[in-house]
């Protein structure tokens, strides 16, 4: 939706440059599009309006042609050189037409650990006889279902090489994405969840197969975690919800003639789902909506005891409630453990007309993927969380960014802010009523990423929704003081915003009263990669890493011993098994020289090659980096040479002493996390797997572009 009032730069424009349509001398040889002209001037007033503009005009043509380059630049009062560093910058944009459809396969680690390389390597081997465009993604967010492929607007999971075949070649054949069965029917309510990691499993053909059958009314309901049995289809009797899973399409005629609408006898029945040992075993607070309702029904979330919070934060004074997330303990849940009141009441003490609150929901570590079930799972309680926060601050606006591979999250949030304006919860365009019937007016945007995981740092997000390159900014200043905008910016993960509603809603005692030593409340932890029971478990910090892969999760999917995990994404840490006894815990994962990060685990098999990993550590910084300081651009790059070298068995213990020293300069030299934490994985690779790095040639690992 148009923003009026767009701010260009840092600073609020005063002179409106007038919109001039393209000439047909602009390019040589270019015909002007009218509808490309009219998709640029329809952003002409956003704040920040560039990347959204890239978006919709990639959507409409496929491509971006650069003919149209000083069109946007004249549109957004840009240079040149900056709209096509803009294009340059981010992975997702392109200035030439495909040679056929978009097929993205994963080759993140949590992939990588369940068979990834072989899927990646036919996808590679195929892209390049058929039409097809092959990308490489480095996460879709289904890490506890790898490995994963996404194409025409639909995600795949447990991909194998068979099966990659069979998705190009539907691909090829443009076989048309199957409609998605919304909440509907009339008569027994079965629940078949609306969730990225379901639908990838094939609920949207189990829901068409269910509304086909009278008496049935279907509701599309947000994942429960478990995602080993999805599709679970939940049927709601006078017993409570009855759970089944896995459960394909082909399965609804046997379980209908077992009774399924009364919670009847069947092989995939597993009992009331409340009972199941995985949900039983929780503490879910942040999670506790998410899989029970109807992520699209406003009622629903408020019958559910959405909005408390927000109501109660209303009545009380913006330093109250500051004081109480203050109390309560609460950390930022996107890594790096920031107390979420010291950052709220920077923010409420810096004077300001204008502040915002920013959202990351640019989840990009692999084996993350907790904000995007919250937000296709209770998308309500992340707009709760974030009105709270801008009444704390006094906070008029919020951008939610999200990530471009979560297509799921990006819709279900255009649905939910739009139903939050009409309820009055938000203000929408040319609104002037209060929140909740009060004064206050908050208004929420959404931002679309574009392929860039550098844009999970903040600073680097921030100049994204500017409609920048998402270049990572010196500090200080900090956002707090002078962020997007150069305004006072709080800039949260999902998580640590939703979690206000809680905060709120039950009391900071409450939340205080959950958690481990001065890690309060709960950890949403993914357990993901080669894991026989992996998905969403919330649980007060604590609990140990052996009791989530081992009991909780089951050890790996293959059945052989574990060899590592690592924890907090691809810039975290490899633990061996007898560090599994770590609790999950700030300080405790700090002491070990460890890192929490988003609380995602990646478990590894003993057919792993930390070698390999460590390898992939820096070719990921490589390809990730923003490019700004030269320890992460140029250092990462020097890292796979070096560790290439080592698998070629080159000069072993001089490549060897280089790389530790390489890895000390990246860890005290970098501006930002990406390049200072990316020694974190080689070097604990190194500490705890020696034998994989020893002096002989790996022939088993591959260099190069074929790593």
């Amino acid at each position: 939706m148009p923003e009026k009032g767009a701010e260009r730069g840092r600073t609020l424009r005063k002179v409106r440059l007038r919109w001039s349509p393209l000439s047909a001398n602009d390019v040589t040889h270019h015909t002007p599009d009218p509808a490309i002209e009219a998709i640029i001037r329809s952003h002409a007033d956003w704040a920040g309006g560039l990347m959204p503009a890239l978006h919709a005009m990639q959507h409409h043509a496929g491509y971006i042609d650069r003919a149209y380059i000083p069109l946007l630049a004249r549109t957004f009062n840009l240079s040149v050189t900056e709209v096509h560093g803009v294009i340059t910058f981010y992975k997702d944009f392109r200035t030439t037409p495909p040679k056929g459809p978009i097929v993205q396969v994963c080759r993140a680690e949590a992939c990588i650990s369940r068979g990834g390389k072989a899927v990646e390597a036919r996808a590679v081997e195929l892209g390049a006889t058929e039409p097809v465009e092959i990308e490489e993604v480095f996460c879709l967010g289904l890490c506890a279902q790898g490995p994963s492929v996404a194409t025409g607007g639909r995600m795949y999971s447990n991909v194998d090489v068979a099966g990659i075949e069979t998705i190009i070649g539907s691909a090829v054949r443009r076989e048309p994405a199957p409609v998605v069965p919304p909440t509907s029917g009339d008569g027994v309510t079965v629940y078949v969840p609306r969730d990225a990691a379901a639908r990838a499993a094939g609920a949207d053909d189990v829901a068409a197969a269910l509304l086909a059958q009278p008496g049935v009314r279907v509701v599309r309901n947000g994942s429960r975690g478990m995602l080993w049995l999805e599709p679970l289809v939940e049927v709601v009797t006078a017993e409570g919800r009855i759970a089944y899973g896995p459960v394909t399409a082909a399965d609804v005629p046997s379980l209908l003639a077992a009774g399924l609408l009364s919670g009847g006898e069947h092989a995939l029945r597993l009992g009331p789902t409340d009972s199941l040992p995985w949900l039983a075993q929780q503490q879910r607070v942040t999670f506790a909506r998410v899989g029970v309702i109807d992520p699209r029904d406003a009622d629903d979330y408020v019958a559910h005891g959405g909005m408390a919070g927000l109501r109660a934060a209303l009545a009380m004074a913006p330093s109250d409630v500051v004081a109480a997330v203050t109390d309560s303990g609460l950390r930022g849940r996107g890594g790096a453990a920031f107390p979420t009141g010291i950052k709220l009441r920077t923010v409420l003490d810096t004077p300001s007309e204008q502040k915002y609150i920013v959202c990351n929901a640019d989840e990009g570590d692999s084996g993350s993927f907790a904000d995007r079930m919250l937000i296709e799972g209770d998308p309500f309680q992340l707009i709760e969380g974030m009105i709270i926060a801008g009444w704390a601050t006094g906070a008029s606006d919020g951008f939610v960014y999200i990530r471009s591979e979560y297509p799921d999250a990006i819709e279900t949030m255009q649905a939910a802010i739009a139903t939050a304006e009409t309820l009055g919860w938000l203000n929408g365009v040319g609104s002037t009523a209060g929140v909740l019937g009060s004064d206050f007016q908050f208004r929420l945007h959404m931002r679309v990423g574009a392929g860039a995981y550098i844009c999970g740092e903040e600073t680097a997000l921030m100049e994204s929704i500017e409609g920048r390159r998402g270049v990572v900014r010196a500090k200080p200043p900090l956002p707090a003081i002078e962020g997007l905008w150069g305004k006072p910016t709080v800039i949260n993960n999902v998580l640590s915003l939703a979690a206000l509603a809680s905060v709120l809603a039950d009391g900071a005692a409450a939340y205080a009263s959950l958690g481990h030593g001065r890690s309060r409340g709960t950890q949403v932890v993914q357990v993901a990669g080669n894991v026989a029971r992996g998905g969403i478990f919330e649980a007060a910090f604590g609990i140990t890493v052996r009791e989530l892969v081992d009991v909780i999760g089951g050890g790996s999917a293959t059945g052989r011993p574990g060899r590592a995990v690592q924890v907090g994404g691809p810039l975290g840490a490899y633990l061996e098994p007898s560090q599994f006894d770590l609790p999950i815990d700030y300080e405790a994962f700090a002491a070990a020289g460890a890192l929490l990060g988003h609380g995602s685990i990646v478990v590894f098999d003993d057919t792993v090659d930390m070698l390999g990993m460590a390898r992939f550590a820096m070719e990921f910084c490589a390809a990730e980096s923003c490019g700004k300081c030269t320890p992460c651009r140029i250092g990462s790059t020097r890292g796979v040479e070096l560790i290439d070298k080592i698998i070629a068995g080159e000069d072993h213990d001089g490549n060897m002493e280089i790389l530790m020293d390489l890895c000390e300069v990246m860890a005290d030299a970098s501006l930002c996390a990406m390049g200072g934490f990316t020694p974190l994985p080689v070097r604990s690779a190194i500490a705890h797997f020696a034998a994989d790095f020893g002096d002989q040639p790996h022939t088993n690992l591959t260099t190069g572009a074929n790593a």
